[in-house]
């Protein structure tokens, strides 16, 4: 059934609200007298009396009394919901494209600091292992690991990363030699270079020979390495910042030296974004964790 104008529900709620057409006036910034044509307007429509007039008083008849308390609370319930929308849409927002393993291993544990700190700022994550092109404006920043450079864009240098030998206590590896008998966990990385940590390079820098470099799982996530590790399916090359909660709780160990430098973790823009103090609330947040994640 098609419904009665809004115009006169609105005027007629104002109405009966106030038991006043002035009072309702002055509310929706009309006349007296539009008031007194939308509710007259509504009455035709309705086919029925929903004010009974007097010269200083207008009063509910029983159908306004019955209309009433639906329509307060209909346009009570259009103003809350409106409201919510507008707070939405003024809440800023952040995307940031980030690795999978980066998010899962170190961001995501620390992110509730970072919600708690700015709670004005709604944040999603891109996770991707490819480099997201951040002029499509998929994402405002990014989290990428590599040697760089990366041009036409600010960058802000977070941590090198440190690889070392990890495995589980169960496996009780003692001295390097010790991986001749057991299995090397190894990851697949998308642009090996002369930095990347392979056991190649982490076995000639330690001085082992002997050691079967080919055998072995592979995995292209360094997140499903550390859980093969975890439990006891071999010795992996981690980074030590992604094995940190591992490592204090006792899961896994590392067992001896060398520790290998890997790339840097970098925070890039473009310097462009309309949520630039966003990106620099999120650097700085950043910066403070790590600051505080090197000091204890």
């Amino acid at each position: 059934m098609p419904l009665p104008p809004l115009a006169t529900l609105r005027a007629f709620e104002a109405a009966a609200r106030h038991l006043s057409f002035k009072r309702a006036a002055s509310e929706l910034a009309v006349t007296p007298t539009a008031i007194s044509h939308q509710v007259r307007l509504l009455e035709d429509t309705l086919g029925v009396r929903l004010f009974d007039r007097k010269p200083r008083q207008v009063t509910l008849t029983p159908a306004g009394q019955e209309l009433y308390p639906t329509l307060r609370d209909g346009f009570a319930g259009f103003s809350a919901v409106i409201d919510r929308v507008r707070a939405r849409k003024s809440q800023r927002g952040l995307t940031v494209s980030v690795l999978a393993s980066f998010a899962a291993k170190w961001l995501l544990p620390r992110l509730a600091g970072f919600q708690a700190a700015h709670p004005d700022i709604h944040m999603r994550l891109h996770t991707s292992a490819e480099a997201v092109d951040l002029k499509s404006g998929m994402a405002d920043a990014a989290v990428r690991y590599g040697r760089g450079p990366f041009p036409g864009m600010v960058v802000q240098t977070l941590f090198a990363d440190r690889f070392a030998p990890v495995c589980s206590p169960m496996l009780n590896i003692r001295h390097p030699g010790d991986l001749r008998n057991h299995a090397l966990l190894h990851l697949e990385w998308l642009r090996p270079d002369d930095v990347t940590p392979t056991w190649s390079r982490w076995c000639k820098l330690a001085g082992v020979d002997g050691v079967d470099l080919a055998a072995g799982l592979s995995f292209s996530d360094d997140t499903h390495a550390i859980q093969a590790a975890i439990a006891g399916q071999g010795v992996v090359l981690a980074s030590s910042e992604m094995v940190q909660s591992e490592l204090e709780s006792g899961v896994l160990v590392q067992p001896f030296g060398p520790v290998i430098e890997g790339h840097y973790y970098h925070l890039i823009h473009t310097g462009k974004s309309s949520n630039l103090a966003e990106i620099e609330a999120f650097g700085a947040w950043l910066a403070s964790e790590i600051t505080n994640t090197q000091s204890a």
